[in-house]
C-alpha cells in the first residue's frame, strides 16, 4: 500500500510525456491564432498582457474536459502538474509568436529587398550588409508574400524559407536556453529564500488545483464576477455585429482626455487615453498597492515632464533613456540582492563547499553554467557569421540579458499587468547613445533590424518571466521540475517553427502589403517599414555620442537608486522604482486608469472591510478575469474561424 501511495503521489507531481504531447499538439493552433489576430489584423492581442488570455482559455477548456474524465474515466484525468506543464509550453510558444516578437522579425526577413527602389537607394545603402543565409532575397519568391493568392506549399518557396527558418530557430533556442539557465540559477533565492509573490500565477494555480476539481469553482462570489464580465463581453460582441445596439466602449482609444488641453504648454501633454478594461482592473487588484499607485503616478509624471519641457522650450526629456537607466538600476539592485546566493552557486560550480544544494534544481548549476557558455558561444559565432563585430556583440547581448533579468525580477516580485517599453529601450539605442553610429558600424546596425523580436520593441511577450513563473508553480505544487526543462525547450523549438509556418503561409495567402485597412500595408509590414526607415536615416545621417542622452540614462539610474533607498529607509514610502521604469515609454497608457480604479477599490476594502472582505474581492476579480478571458477570447477565436476581426476586448 505504501508503494502504491508513493507511486500515485509521484504521478500527481510528475511532468508526464502525455502532458508534453498535449502541449505540443496545442502549440500550432495557438500560434496560428496569435499570428492571425496580432500580426495579420492587429486586432485582439492575447500576448500583450502579462497573463496570456489564449493560454488561460486553453486551460479552462482542458478543465472542462478533465471534469468529465474524472467522473467517467478518473485514471485518464490530467493532474495539476500536467496542466502546469501545458501552461508553461503554451505561454512560451505564444510569447514567441506575439506582436513584439516573431510577428515583427519574420516580415523583416524579405522586407529590404521587396521595398528597395531607385528612390530610396537601399540596394547600395545596406543590401551588402544583410546576411543572405538569414533572409529571402529573391523578388519572384517573395512576391506572393506581399501580394497574396499564392500557394506557399510549393517546393521552390518552401526551399527558400526552410534555411532561414532553421537558422533563426537554432538562434532562438540558444537565447531561450540561456534564459532557462539564468532562471535555474536565481530560482532558489527568489522563490524559496526571498519568497517573492509571483502575482501573475495566482489564477492559473487556483483553477488547476486538483486538475480543476477543487472547491475553487464552487465559490458563489467567483461566479458573480464571471457572469458580470461575461455578460459585458457578450453585449460588446453583439454590438459589433449589430451596431444599432447601445454600447459603451471600455477600450483605451474610446476616450482621449488630451483633447481638452489646447493651450501651450499644456497641449504638449499629448494623448491621454482612458481605458476601463474590467479584466485589467482585476489584474490591478492583485498588485501590491505601492506598485499599482506608482505605475499610474509616474504615468502622470511623464505627462507633466512633457508640459514642463514645452514651457521652457526644451526637447522632450529622453523618456526611452530614462527607462533604460531605471531598468539597469533594477538589474544592478537584483545582482546586489542575489549576491550571496550567486557566490554559493559559484562555489558549487568550482567544487567548493557551499551553503546551498542544487540536487533538486531543474538543472545542476554546473550544467547550467556549461549550457550558458555553449549557447553564448553559438550566439557569438552566429552574429560574427552575420557580419557583426565582437566589440559590439558582447555589450549588445549583455544589455539584453541584463534587461531580461530585470523584467523577470519585476514580474516575480510585483507582477505588473503589462510591461511594454514601446520605442527604443534596447541595446541599439544604448550603444548608439554611448558610441555614436560610426563606432557601431553599418554592418551591426543592419543586423539590428533583424533582432527586433528580442531587443527592439515592447518586451510584452518576453518568455523569460514565463519560464520562472512556471518553475514557481512547480515549486508550489511540489512538481518534479527535471522534465519541465525538457518541455520548455520543446516549446521554444516548436513555438519558433510554428510561428514561421503560421506567419509565412498566411502572408502568402492574404498578402502582407494588402491586409491592412482599406487594402493598404498590413500592420506587421507597417511596423517593419518603420524599422528599415530607421536604418535608412541612421546610415544616411550618422550620429555622434549623445551626451544629453547619456546624462539622462545616468540620471534616471541615480533617481531609481534613490527610490530604492527611500523604500528601504521608510516603510511608508509609496513609490516603487519599477513603476518609474515601466511608465516612461507610453505603454502604461493602455491601462493606467484601470489601475487608478483597482488601487482605489483595494485601498477602501483594506481600510474599511478587513481581510475577510479582501479575500472575497480577490475571488470576485478572479471571476472577472475568467469571464473576460473566456468570453472575450471566444470572440477572438470566432474571428479566426470566420476570417474577420470582431470585438477586441484587450489592449494592444
Amino acid at each position: 500500500m505504501a508503494y502504491v501511495k508513493q507511486r500515485n503521489q509521484h504521478h500527481q507531481t510528475a511532468v508526464t510525456w502525455r502532458s508534453i504531447l498535449i502541449g505540443l499538439l496545442l502549440i500550432p493552433p495557438n500560434v496560428f491564432w496569435v499570428i492571425e489576430v496580432e500580426c495579420i489584423w492587429h486586432s485582439g492581442h492575447p500576448t500583450t498582457i502579462s497573463l496570456f488570455w489564449n493560454v488561460v482559455l486553453n486551460l479552462f477548456g482542458l478543465i472542462l474536459i478533465n471534469l468529465l474524465l474524472k467522473r467517467f474515466v478518473p485514471k485518464a484525468a490530467l493532474t495539476q502538474a500536467e496542466m502546469i506543464t501545458i501552461y508553461a509550453m503554451l505561454s512560451i510558444a505564444s510569447g514567441l509568436a506575439g506582436h513584439d516578437t516573431l510577428a515583427l522579425t519574420i516580415p523583416a526577413i524579405p522586407h529590404a529587398f521587396w521595398f528597395a527602389t531607385p528612390e530610396n537607394d537601399w540596394a547600395s545603402l545596406f543590401h551588402s550588409h544583410i546576411p543572405r543565409h538569414l533572409v529571402v532575397a529573391d523578388k519572384e519568391i517573395i512576391r506572393g508574400f506581399y501580394e497574396g493568392d499564392t500557394n506557399f506549399y510549393t517546393s521552390k518557396i518552401l526551399n527558400a524559407w526552410v534555411g532561414p527558418t532553421l537558422w533563426w530557430t537554432v538562434f532562438i533556442l540558444a537565447l531561450g536556453m540561456i534564459m532557462i539557465c539564468m532562471n535555474v540559477i536565481v530560482r532558489k533565492q527568489w522563490t524559496e529564500h526571498e519568497k517573492l509573490a509571483y502575482p501573475i500565477i495566482q489564477l492559473p494555480l487556483a483553477i488547476t488545483d486538483r486538475g480543476g476539481a477543487s472547491g475553487f469553482f464552487q465559490n458563489r462570489v467567483l461566479w458573480y464576477g464571471f457572469m458580470i464580465a461575461a455578460v459585458l463581453d457578450i453585449w460588446h460582441g453583439l454590438a459589433y455585429f449589430y451596431p444599432s445596439l447601445p454600447d459603451f466602449s471600455v477600450r483605451h482609444n474610446a476616450r482621449n482626455w488630451g483633447r481638452f488641453f489646447t493651450e501651450k504648454p499644456w497641449n504638449a501633454v499629448g494623448g491621454i487615453t482612458v481605458p476601463l478594461y474590467p479584466f485589467v482592473i482585476g489584474l490591478g487588484f492583485l498588485l501590491p498597492l505601492d506598485l499599482s499607485f506608482s505605475i499610474w503616478f509616474f504615468y502622470v509624471v511623464e505627462k507633466l515632464q512633457r508640459v514642463f519641457a514645452s514651457a521652457v522650450s526644451m526637447p522632450a526629456p529622453y523618456f526611452d533613456e530614462q527607462s533604460i537607466g531605471a531598468w539597469m538600476a533594477i538589474f544592478i539592485a537584483t545582482l546586489v540582492v542575489t549576491r550571496r546566493h550567486l557566490r554559493n552557486v559559484a562555489n558549487i560550480v568550482l567544487g567548493r563547499s557551499s551553503a546551498i544544494d542544487d540536487s533538486t534544481e531543474p538543472i545542476r548549476y554546473r550544467t547550467a553554467i556549461l549550457l550558458i557558455i555553449l549557447a553564448s558561444t553559438f550566439i557569438i559565432w552566429f552574429c560574427l557569421k552575420a557580419g557583426m563585430t565582437l566589440l559590439i556583440i558582447l555589450p549588445y547581448f549583455a544589455f539584453f540579458f541584463a534587461l531580461s533579468l530585470a523584467i523577470t525580477r519585476v514580474r516575480a516580485e510585483i507582477g505588473p499587468p503589462a510591461h511594454e517599453m514601446a520605442g527604443w529601450v534596447n541595446g541599439q539605442r544604448f550603444l548608439i547613445n554611448l558610441l555614436g553610429t560610426r563606432a557601431v558600424g553599418p554592418k551591426n546596425l543592419t543586423v539590428f533590424t533583424l533582432f527586433w523580436f528580442f531587443s527592439g520593441r515592447g518586451y510584452r511577450e518576453h518568455i523569460m518571466p514565463h519560464q520562472l513563473e512556471s518553475f514557481k508553480m512547480a515549486e508550489r505544487t511540489q512538481m518534479n521540475t527535471k522534465r519541465l526543462v525538457t518541455a520548455m525547450i520543446i516549446a521554444v523549438i516548436f513555438g519558433s517553427i510554428a510561428s514561421f509556418w503560421a506567419t509565412i503561409s498566411e502572408l502568402y495567402r492574404l498578402g502582407g502589403a494588402v491586409t491592412g485597412a482599406g487594402g493598404g500595408i498590413g500592420p506587421s509590414i507597417g511596423h517593419v517599414t518603420y524599422i528599415f526607415q530607421w536604418l535608412d536615416t541612421t546610415l544616411t545621417y550618422p550620429k555622434e555620442m549623445d551626451i544629453p542622452a547619456v546624462g539622462f540614462m545616468a540620471g534616471s539610474m541615480a533617481f531609481t537608486f534613490i527610490l530604492m533607498l527611500m523604500r528601504m529607509r521608510f516603510i511608508w514610502w509609496p513609490l516603487h522604482p519599477a513603476g518609474y521604469a515601466i511608465s516612461m515609454t507610453g505603454g502604461v497608457g493602455y491601462f493606467w486608469s484601470c489601475l487608478v480604479i483597482s488601487s482605489t477599490i483595494k485601498w477602501i476594502i483594506l481600510r474599511f472591510g478587513g481581510v475577510a472582505l479582501y479575500h472575497k474581492a480577490v475571488l470576485f476579480f478572479f471571476g472577472v478575469l475568467l469571464g473576460e478571458y473566456c468570453v472575450g477570447a471566444f470572440w477572438s477565436v470566432l474571428s479566426v474561424v470566420i476570417q474577420q476581426p470582431i470585438y477586441d476586448f484587450a489592449p494592444g
